[in-house]
């Protein structure tokens, strides 16, 4: 007779949302990855306080095993300082890895989620592909839209949303939590078949 397996013997997962660590950054586009991860962590009724592995990580046991969420702190350009260690600490499937982060490529409110390929150009997630050295790593892209004009991505994305943009931004959290939460529960297609949308692609 096969003994069932329980809650701990199933390999866990690891959900984590890049950005930079600090007051001045919290708020900013480059850390929609943050704020993805906090929506999540405030669905199963916790905060981020412990830290491990150069992250704030919280522990949460559900019905599909243990869910590890992380929010790197080493700043975004070395998120991979972080993910790697906690991969190998936790002993994580490379498939039941998810990278939250923004794209500035993608329109505003714009989800793609994705098993695999190169950075994009971002250099947290080229953290992340050059520790682990493998590109089949999930992940799940937020479109934050590019900068009007002449004006530098760099700066950009390290500034806030603009007012029109706060307001939609907490429906546009929600889904990529829903998102995350679907590929947990429903596994990755079915999460892409849900939620890779332009959710304001309607608006004129």
């Amino acid at each position: 007779m096969f003994a069932s397996i329980t809650h701990s013997e199933r390999e866990p997962y690891l959900i984590v949302g890049l950005g930079n660590p600090g007051k001045e950054y919290a708020q900013s586009r480059h850390n929609i990855g943050f704020m993805v991860l906090d929506r999540l962590v405030e669905r199963y009724g916790f905060a981020f306080t412990r830290y491990e592995q150069k992250a704030f990580v919280v522990k949460v046991v559900a019905e599909q095993g243990t869910l590890i969420f992380a929010k790197p702190q080493t700043f975004m350009n070395l998120s991979g300082q972080s993910v790697a260690p906690l991969v190998r600490f936790y002993k994580v499937p490379l498939e039941q890895l998810m990278i939250v982060y923004d794209d500035i490529d993608l329109p505003f409110g714009t989800l793609r989620m994705r098993p695999g390929g190169s950075s994009g150009g971002h250099k947290g997630m080229q953290s992340i592909l050059d520790r682990l050295g493998r590109q089949d790593i999930p992940r799940l892209r937020v479109g934050i839209g590019r900068p009007s004009g002449s004006r530098a991505a760099a700066n950009y994305v390290l500034n806030e949303f603009n007012a029109r943009e706060k307001l939609d931004l907490p429906f546009v959290l929600d889904r990529a939590a829903q998102a995350v939460q679907d590929w947990i529960n429903l596994g990755l297609v079915e999460a892409m078949n849900r939620h890779n949308v332009n959710l304001f692609a309607s608006e004129t």
